[in-house]
């Protein structure tokens, strides 16, 4: 694949060199000089300084022809500028665009980002697994939020511990899909699979069912 990385911070610069290692044909860009050579000596010629809102900079890049455009600069307003510009003139498939201020992603969501990543979100996923209390944690988002895959956590005490998933009734629009167990390890789960104390399930929901899948796994 041909991707294209604005921004060459660390988020930037550590997520091309691990495209590199993958195989794929990567151009990174940045517009601060001192950066952008510190890039290019260690990236070599797949570096390019400039300001990647800028149409002249893109087609220096090749963005006509690119797979993926990957927007990851410090600045929510050049990540949503950068990939409408690749996607609207130079017609990229996929952007996708790094979020830090979560109020804005609403608007990159109506703009049509394809793939946002919250920055926020995914510190407090992270948080939320390492908390004994968290009974529900949300992994990743699936066409354009329609659906989500969360993780749900069995407490010792749950009512539906020892129950079949058969015998439970969950909601529409959820599927559990894995379960994770102290006991018997990795599971792909059918209807006479027994709920275990501290068994992680993993299940796609809607948004409309996420709740609701909580209450009927736990038995609440």
């Amino acid at each position: 694949m041909y991707i294209i990385v604005i921004g060459g911070g660390d988020v930037g610069f550590y997520l091309t060199k691990r495209l590199l290692e993958e195989g794929h044909e990567i151009v990174i860009i940045e517009k601060d000089r001192r950066k952008y050579e510190v890039i290019a000596e260690e990236l070599g010629d797949i570096a390019i300084h400039g300001d990647g809102c800028e149409a002249a900079v893109l087609e220096e890049a090749g963005a006509g022809r690119a797979d993926i455009f990957i927007a990851v600069t410090g600045n929510d307003e050049d990540n949503l500028v950068s990939c409408q510009l690749a996607k609207r003139r130079f017609k990229v498939p996929r952007t996708i665009a790094r979020l830090k201020d979560p109020r804005n992603e609403v608007l990159f969501r109506k703009l049509g980002i394809d793939v946002i990543l919250n920055s926020t979100e995914l510190i407090l996923a992270h948080i939320e697994r390492e908390l004994p209390f968290s009974c529900i944690v949300p992994l990743v988002r699936l066409q354009d939020d329609r659906y989500e895959v969360v993780e749900v956590k069995v407490p010792s005490h749950a009512p539906n511990v020892g129950r079949k998933l058969g015998e439970i009734s969950l909601p529409p629009g959820s599927f559990v899909v894995f379960l994770l167990s102290r006991e018997r390890g990795p599971v792909i789960p059918n209807p006479e699979t027994r709920i275990e104390p501290e068994d992680e399930i993993v299940a796609v929901v809607t948004p409309q069912s996420r709740d609701l899948l909580k209450s009927a796994l736990l038995g609440v």
